[in-house]
């Protein structure tokens, strides 16, 4: 995938961009927002500082400028990287969508690949994947002979399911992240892959895991389907999600997707999957409050 341009390419259009962060750093949204435009006047076809516009002018409350520089953004990237279309939808200004972009939850990993254990666990103090460890060993106790772990990251789950699995094979959507991951020689196989349209052509996992992912995800329909198909019989998926007090999903302030109960259940038993153990949790922190989510062992019917 094409680099994301973090320079206009214009030197003085950098330094005008840079006062304009200065300012907006300090508080003065608009009078940052119109820097920045002055700077995307030397360079009109940045599509990373249009996009930061927007961010600039929705601070200052001016939100149809924002949705324009964000409609910009998308314009002169229609991968989105930045994920312009998920801004314009929490401002009403563009259409739901059932997923984010590949390409913004590509660059996003990516991005953070380098610091991002430091941040999640040292700081936002995730404890997901030992959470979930011990709710598939109460679940089935003793050894698993295959796991997929889905969108692995760096490898925090599967840290912990390496003691209990025979083989242990990780998919994600970010080259950076599986770096790390292939650095700590817990798989035995990493694959890059975009979990929307994912297939596994291998043998079939007696287990799946997929923690704190499906936030990047939205609609489940599709991968609860691939990863019913996938399983043995009495094969279990162990996940969490982002907890929603009514509807079926939806995009949050963070651009991560929400899920309640009800549609988790429901979709899950349409695709003969049934739920061993459900417990609320704190996924981890953000900006000091506890994010709250379900983590879930679901487990595949035998067939009749």
């Amino acid at each position: 995938m094409k680099r994301l341009q973090t320079s206009s390419g214009d030197l003085n259009a950098d330094r005008r961009a840079d006062y304009a962060e200065m300012l907006f750093a300090h508080g003065d949204h608009a009078a940052a927002a119109e820097l920045l435009l002055g700077a995307l006047e030397l360079a009109p076809q940045w599509a990373m500082g249009w996009f930061r516009l927007g961010e600039m002018q929705e601070a200052s409350a001016r939100l149809d400028l924002a949705a324009r520089a964000w409609a910009m953004s998308l314009k002169l990237d229609p991968a989105d990287r930045q994920g312009a279309a998920l801004k314009l939808q929490l401002i009403g200004k563009g259409p739901a969508a059932a997923a984010p972009p590949s390409a913004f939850v590509e660059t996003l990993f990516d991005h953070y690949a380098e610091t991002f254990e430091e941040m999640l666990v040292g700081k936002l103090d995730y404890r997901l994947p030992q959470f979930l460890d011990q709710m598939i060993r109460k679940a089935k106790p003793g050894r698993f002979r295959l796991a997929l772990d889905l969108g692995c990251g760096t490898g925090l789950m599967g840290e912990r399911l390496r003691p209990i699995v025979d083989r242990l094979e990780g998919v994600d959507i970010s080259a950076r992240m599986l770096k790390k991951a292939r650095a700590k020689g817990i798989y035995n196989a990493l694959t890059k892959a975009d979990l929307q349209g994912f297939c596994h052509p291998g043998e079939k996992p007696d287990l799946v895991t997929s923690a704190d992912v499906l936030i990047y995800v939205g609609a489940l329909e599709g991968l609860f389907g691939t990863v019913a198909g996938l399983l043995v019989d009495g094969g279990l998926f162990a996940f969490s999600v982002e907890s929603l007090a009514s509807g079926d999903f939806a995009l949050q302030p963070s651009r991560r997707y929400a899920h309640s109960e009800p549609y988790v259940r429901r979709i899950l038993e349409a695709n003969g999957l049934s739920i061993r153990a459900l417990e609320p949790t704190t996924i981890r922190q953000d900006r000091g409050e506890p994010v709250k989510g379900l983590a879930i062992v679901a487990r595949k019917a035998h067939a009749a």
